[in-house]
């Protein structure tokens, strides 16, 4: 038999499932193929099954750059409901205009309190607009996947209304944080770790997390790290206030002051996070961040004691090689003097600045990253997404 005969042979097998409130059952699966049937890639003359139909909760920046980008696959995702605490009028009028990724091609209209979207080849979508902030109200009955983008609901628990209401999965805008761990998604790096009998919630990690995980790919895969810590220079996001205001998260005051004219040092989980996709690091990565006042476009600092002697040269050379073969479009490589405006609405997670690549006495590694933390960000949300509908 060939092997693809072989692939598509209907095989038995054990399956551990993770039921959606965390409970664990033993289940025996058939399993008809090992190549997927269905999804955004497929060779000519693959029969393609119908969009999958989709929710968008949160609308906020991450949640309208997402809701943008679906637009550009029609045969992947039927989008369907978008639900915020604003009222439709300005969901409507942010989806259309962006202060800092631009005015959006296709036109946001408002009928019977519903947002109708007609893009650039004329075809228009009614998607039904609801106002709250309960998951358990929102009507999304009928709707497979939900992309879960206000950041307020990050437990198996907060999310289970969605699975109450239907919904086949959820793919949340923010690390998940559970008893029982939901997979933590940084795509290009271990996105292959996606089972669908199991994972019906995962989370894309974070923007951070997204920037510096393809670098340690890089590192730890071609030269080994020790351990390391990474600081990000981070842009203002609306956790932070205009001027100075009340903040009532007490772990992190610096918070409460005015985003427009203060560096204000904070946390990150980010590093400690990439323990998730490389759990040889765990206790072996460490990092804090700088929000600054501008608008887009961080940088993270990594620096890495690496397990042997190494240079400037063949770090960039594996950033560069990297970036063109098994991390393209993922990871980028540039040796020109750019600086953050140059990279608003780069789709990629993280770009290497190759000029500022040092490393000292031979094993200690510092390297520049560059990322888009909104729009890099939101693009790999939807590689997720795409992934899971091709696996539904």
């Amino acid at each position: 038999s060939t092997r693809a005969d072989q692939l598509n042979a209907p095989t038995a097998r054990s399956t551990t499932v993770r039921r959606n409130k965390g409970q664990v059952c033993e289940q025996n699966t058939t399993t008809t193929s090992r190549i997927p049937k269905r999804g955004p890639l497929y060779p000519a003359g693959f029969f393609r099954m119908a969009p999958v139909t989709v929710a968008v909760n949160g609308f906020g920046r991450i949640g309208r750059l997402v809701f943008r980008e679906l637009f550009q696959y029609p045969d992947v995702f039927d989008v369907k409901l978008v639900n915020d605490i604003a009222p439709v009028e300005s969901s409507a009028y942010l989806a259309k205009f962006d202060s800092v990724h631009g005015t959006w091609a296709a036109e946001v209209d408002i009928e019977d309190g519903n947002m109708a979207v007609t893009t650039t080849d004329g075809k228009k979508t009614v998607v039904k607009y609801s106002v709250t902030d309960t998951p358990a109200k929102i009507p999304c009955e009928g709707i497979d996947l939900i992309l879960e983008c206000s950041g307020k609901f990050l437990t198996r628990d907060t999310l289970q209304p969605f699975f109450d209401k239907g919904a086949k999965k959820v793919v949340v805008s923010a690390p998940v944080k559970d008893a029982d761990p939901v997979l933590n998604i940084v795509y290009g790096c271990n996105h292959d770790k996606y089972d669908p009998a199991v994972d019906h919630i995962v989370t894309a990690a974070s923007c951070t997390t997204n920037c510096i995980a393809p670098v340690v790919k890089v590192v730890l895969d071609k030269i080994g790290i020790v351990h390391g810590c990474i600081t990000t220079c981070h842009n203002i996001t609306n956790t932070q206030t205009v001027l100075d205001a009340p903040n009532h998260k007490k772990s992190d005051l610096r918070r409460a002051r005015s985003g427009l004219v203060n560096l204000a040092p904070t946390s990150t989980g980010s590093a400690t996070a990439i323990a998730l996709i490389y759990p040889e690091l765990k206790g072996k990565l460490n990092g804090l961040a700088i929000r600054v006042p501008l608008t887009n476009s961080s940088i993270t600092d990594c620096v890495f004691e690496v397990k042997r002697k190494t240079s400037v040269e063949e770090i960039n050379t594996l950033m560069k090689e990297a970036s063109q073969t098994y991390l393209k479009d993922i990871l980028g490589y540039e040796e020109r003097p750019l600086v953050s405006t140059d990279y608003v609405n780069d789709r990629r997670s993280g770009i290497v600045d190759a000029a500022c690549t040092q490393v000292i006495d031979d094993t200690m590694v510092k390297l520049y990253v560059w990322y888009d933390n909104e729009f890099g960000y939101s693009m790999r949300m939807v590689d997720v997404a795409k992934m899971v509908v091709e696996k539904m």
